[in-house]
C-alpha cells in the first residue's frame, strides 16, 4: 500500500488533481492500494493502461487491490464478485452495485486522477 504525497492541484473546472503513484509502482496485471485524503483507491495496470477505482468492494469489506486480476476483470477477495476494471461495471454476482471509477491521466510518469 502506498500513501500518496499530498500533491494536489486545482484545474480550471474546479476539480482537484490527485497524484497517486509512479507508473513503475504498478506492474502490468497488478494493482496498488493508495490512500490519499479521505479516499482508499485501487490503481490497476491493464497492459500498460492505468485505471483507478474505489478500493472497497461495493458488496462487502473486500479490497479490490488485493483481488485476483484476469485481464480487465478483478475478482474481490471477499465474496468473489467480479468487476470490469475499465468501467467499474459488475461482471459477476454477488456484487450488484458498480465500483466507482475515476478518470486517469498519466503525467510525467505519474498516475493522477481528478476528484
Amino acid at each position: 500500500m502506498t500513501t500518496a504525497a499530498n500533491s494536489t492541484a486545482a484545474n480550471s473546472t474546479g476539480a482537484k488533481r490527485l497524484d497517486l503513484c509512479a507508473t513503475g509502482e504498478v506492474a502490468p496485471g497488478t494493482a496498488l492500494k493508495v490512500e490519499i485524503e479521505d479516499l482508499a483507491l485501487a490503481v490497476f495496470n491493464v497492459d500498460g493502461e492505468f485505471f483507478v477505482t474505489d478500493d472497497l468492494c461495493t458488496h462487502g469489506p473486500g479490497s479490490l487491490s488485493e483481488g485476483y486480476i484476469d485481464g480487465d476483470v478483478v475478482e474481490c477477495n471477499f465474496h468473489n464478485g467480479q468487476f470490469n476494471i475499465r468501467t467499474g461495471e459488475v461482471v459477476s454476482p454477488p456484487c450488484m452495485v458498480p465500483a466507482k471509477t475515476y478518470p486517469v491521466t498519466v503525467i510525467d510518469g505519474r498516475v493522477t486522477i481528478e476528484v
